[in-house]
């Protein structure tokens, strides 16, 4: 991670669990942190989480961002941490230019999906 380029990418959902909006003991915390850390942008959306919660070790003041063709257009890396169902995979699909998947969303292999 100290090569990291300082590029922007966003995290889709940052509740520990699909469809709720229980952060506690979530990973997301972590992935978006530690970029920030080094100097990347970065940037989630969660219709379940529309502002990152205060918590002890973490103070992140981020809102999260509507999920549109030109919203992921601006983004060098969108990571799919929690699918929850209300996301538009085939929107986001069509208009990221690198998806990690995490959470196996697609099945089938795709020249700007990585599944992690």
């Amino acid at each position: 991670m100290d090569r990291l380029p300082k590029q922007a990418s966003l995290t889709d959902a940052v509740g520990a669990c699909k469809n709720v909006d229980d952060m506690r003991e979530s990973p997301c915390v972590e992935l978006i942190s530690l970029p920030m850390a080094r100097g990347a942008r970065v940037d989630y959306a969660d219709p379940q989480v529309p502002a990152f919660p205060g918590m002890r070790n973490y103070k992140l003041e981020l809102k999260s961002v509507p999920v549109t063709a030109e919203t992921l257009g601006g983004y060098d890396l969108v990571l799919i941490a929690t699918n929850h169902d209300a996301f538009d995979y085939a929107l986001i699909r069509e208009h990221a230019r690198l998806i990690v998947d995490t959470r196996g969303v697609y099945r089938e292999p795709l020249p700007n999906v990585v599944r992690a």
